[in-house]
């Protein structure tokens, strides 16, 4: 093994093939008896992005993850609270207080309702605040959890539950489960696409895109703003197609070889694998973000004439041209905006409030608006599972004077398309808006929902690590019957 182990790795490191540095980096990793998602005991798959049956019939074949990054206040934007208003300035009822921690980081202030007008749209009666008047529009296509809960109220810890179910690092994202589970639809593309705005990463970094405990292969692969998603991915400058081509067919060859000796070991495969999807994606990638060719009406639609909602309008547009060419899951995450005598921000408003949220908003809404419109417009919608998430909500009493501290009781989400019931509201808080009552839906049950639409039972999708039996809502978790049609 080590002489013709260390053969491949110098031809590797000297034959400058380009795109498979990049595999070497991202895409590869340690692929060991992987098997079907659902029956453990079958045979070791040969290609483990090869395309996989799900349990039952799926309504949705491509999810749309739309991260609200610093937790919004849909206090402020989805869930109207007349008697938030009518107490505004007054201590915090005894009663709305019992059974919670609040210590998060300022203490419990005064009720704080802000400055909003409220309206009800379409024909379900959804209320929404002058914050999302475009969203607003598309109300009817939307179906509410207002009873959202979680776990933890500090941001990098919430988001990883969010993403991964768990509070610590090392399980997989919904999305890695997704695509362990499903596979790939089109083998020019990874299935599971990480998208975001601005001119850094998002908070907490890759770990909230990762494999975890599932080989490597199945991790997110984050495309970055740019005509350039992915770095790494073009030739070197003085390697022609052709030897390119070449050296990638040398290396197929080698590691061939070496694979028929070990046939139950599939990581030559699977890093073969990788290598020739980064060829692939040298024309592919690039191509799937090119707006150029996008008409203009299209780039109204998503709001990329007006620089306060250009950059996100292009992440939902490069959105919709990925589960277009069959991408199964991309993971959206705003980036920062900016606001007037502040640095720039995300949803995470503290203090001034007002400020934060207009620009945020007006950064988001319109741009998703428009997704959904054009997934309708073009028959994407029915197959395309639209889900708006956050770490957690916010108070309704005050932080600062003018901003809302962490939530975690009770907060919106919603999710569209995909065979989600439209025009419905699941669950409700309280009468300030500051707790779930009745049923709630943590993050494990937004998990199992999404995943049935997707065609799998949470409780069938399992993988073998380390002797245990794992899967992707861990031992909790209940599918929401209400939110699906």
């Amino acid at each position: 093994m080590s002489n013709n182990h260390h053969s491949r790795r110098n031809f590797l490191r000297n034959a400058g093939i380009g795109a498979g540095s990049l595999a070497l980096g991202g895409f590869g990793g340690g692929l060991l008896n992987v098997a079907q998602a659902s029956d453990l005991a079958n045979p070791v798959q040969v290609d483990p992005l090869a395309p996989k049956a799900p349990h039952f019939a799926a309504k949705a074949k491509s999810i749309i993850w739309l991260h609200m990054n610093g937790a919004p206040s849909t206090l402020d934007l989805y869930d109207y609270k007349p008697e938030l208003v009518k107490l505004a300035g007054q201590d915090v009822p005894e009663s709305f207080l019992k059974g919670i921690k609040t210590s998060t980081q300022g203490g419990v202030g005064k009720l704080y309702a802000s400055n909003r007008s409220w309206k009800q749209y379409g024909e379900s009666g959804a209320w929404f605040s002058d914050l999302l008047p475009n969203l607003g529009k598309q109300a009817d296509k939307l179906a509410f959890i207002k009873s959202s809960t979680t776990i933890g109220a500090t941001h990098d810890i919430s988001i990883l539950k969010l993403n991964t179910g768990d509070l610590n690092p090392g399980r997989p994202t919904l999305g890695a489960w997704v695509q362990y589970a499903l596979g790939t639809a089109n083998p020019d593309l990874p299935a599971y696409v990480v998208l975001y705005g601005g001119d850094r990463e998002p908070s907490g970094g890759s770990v909230n895109w990762a494999s975890g405990f599932l080989p490597a292969i199945y991790q997110g692969t984050a495309f970055r703003p740019g005509p350039s998603p992915i770095l790494n991915l073009s030739s070197p400058e003085l390697v022609a197609a052709a030897q390119q081509r070449d050296n990638l067919d040398l290396l197929r060859k080698l590691n061939q070889q070496n694979a028929a000796r070990y046939p139950r070991d599939t990581e030559l495969a699977a890093r073969l694998n990788s290598y020739e999807l980064a060829y692939r994606m040298q024309s592919a990638a690039p191509e799937a973000v090119d707006l150029s060719k996008e008409s203009d009406a299209t780039r109204e639609l998503y709001g990329l004439n007006d620089e306060l909602t250009k950059d996100y309008g292009t992440q939902m547009l490069r959105a919709r041209r990925l589960v277009e060419r069959g991408v199964r899951f991309v993971q959206v995450i705003n980036g920062p905006v900016k606001i007037a005598g502040e640095d720039r921000t995300n949803w995470d408003a503290h203090e001034n409030l007002e400020a934060n949220h207009a620009a945020n908003a007006k950064a988001v809404d319109k741009p998703i608006a428009g997704l959904l419109a054009d997934l309708e417009s073009r028959g994407l919608l029915d197959s395309t599972l639209v889900v708006w998430a956050s770490e957690f909500g916010r108070t309704s009493y005050g932080q600062s004077g003018n901003g809302r501290d962490h939530n975690p009781w009770g907060y919106t989400q919603w999710i569209a398309g995909g065979g989600s019931k439209a025009g419905t509201t699941f669950g409700a808080t309280d009468e300030i808006g500051l707790r779930s009552v009745g049923r709630t839906v943590d993050t494990y049950d937004l998990h199992a929902t999404v995943l049935a639409l997707m065609g799998l039972d949470h409780l069938k999708t399992t993988f073998l690590n380390n002797g245990r039996s794992e899967r992707p809502t861990v031992v909790y978790g209940e599918v929401i019957k209400e939110l699906i049609a």
